[in-house]
This record gives structure tokens, sequence and C-alpha cells, in this order.
């Protein structure tokens, strides 16, 4: 199943890293919320991603656009991806249950044992890089959705979308013909 542009989000919750629970159903952007959604600690690709968006969370904030990083990672591993990454402006979300990233249009990688690159265990199962903007009435507005880990879309080009968007007054979401 693939969510288009217009569609109510499935819901969607993970634990968040210094404690609580957070759940589509209850963010309450002013405008939009971005959701990141991260492979893992074990991925250098998002070591770097997360760090751009982790830098630009605070320019997100300011056109009223919440930001959560998101991943099916276990807590030790989303609790050392805050602190080994450096993650200063970040809530980081875990526990993401495959199933519901799957019902939001995620693509969902099997582990493949140890990952060369940084000698880390993949888990059982995670989702692929996405970025996805969501209405405050829990609709997706745009979209972002890779199948790989590599070709990333740029931090900076979703915020001068962002721009863009909010420039026209959230005009209505392309990609739902």
């Amino acid at each position: 199943m693939r969510v288009i542009p217009g569609d109510t989000m499935p819901a969607l919750d993970a634990r968040l890293v210094g404690g609580g629970r957070w759940a589509l159903a209850r963010e309450k952007a002013d405008k939009l919320a971005l959701l990141a959604f991260y492979r893992g600690i074990f991925c250098p690709v998002c070591r770097a991603w997360l760090g751009d968006l982790d830098r630009l969370a605070p320019e997100f904030e300011k056109r009223g656009v919440s930001v959560i990083a998101l991943t099916c990672d276990k807590k030790d591993a989303a609790e050392r991806a805050l602190k080994e990454w450096g993650l200063k402006n970040l809530r980081v979300g875990f526990n993401l249950a495959p199933d519901d990233a799957r019902q939001a249009g995620l693509y969902i990688s099997e582990g493949r044992g140890i990952n060369p690159a940084t000698g880390q265990k993949e888990p059982m199962l995670f989702t692929e890089p996405a970025l996805l903007l969501v209405r405050p009435e829990g609709e997706l507005y745009a979209a972002w959705i890779q199948s790989a880990p590599y070709a990333r879309v740029h931090i900076a080009e979703v915020l001068t979308a962002v721009d863009n968007f909010l420039a026209k007054n959230l005009p209505e979401p392309r990609g739902s013909a």
C-alpha cells in the first residue's frame, strides 16, 4: 500500500530517546511535520544525512515545521546514534514497527549481518530512508521515499521546498492523480 498526497497517514508511533512516546496522531505542528526515517545506527550515510537535518532542524521549526527522526532500531542503538552522531536538535523515535512503516509506503529491508562500513550488526528489518511532510490533520503533503541507502535528497533542498510551499499558502499537494 502506498499513501498518496492528500490521504490520511496510517497510525505511526515510536518511543522517544529520553523518555515518552511520539505518535503522529498527537503531533501538532503549526504548518507541517517532517518525518525523517533512517536505517539505523549501522548506517554511515544516515549519520551524515541526519547531521544535516539536525543542523537545519531549527530552520524548519522557525517555519512551523516540527521535525523528528524515526527508526526501527531498539532503544540502545537510538540512544547511541543521538550521542555518537552529536544530534542536538532532533527528537529521535525508536522501535518503529516495520509493518507500520510499510503501510506508510516506506521500503523495508532485511538485515544482512554485519555492515562492512561500520562493523555493526544490521537489525532483522529496517526502513530505507524517507522524508514525509504531513499536514497537522494527518494527511500526507509530500514524500521522498527511497528503496536504497544512497543518493539521498538534500535536506537544504527540502527546506527550500518548504519555503515554496509556505509562500504559496500550502497549495494542494502534487502526485495524487
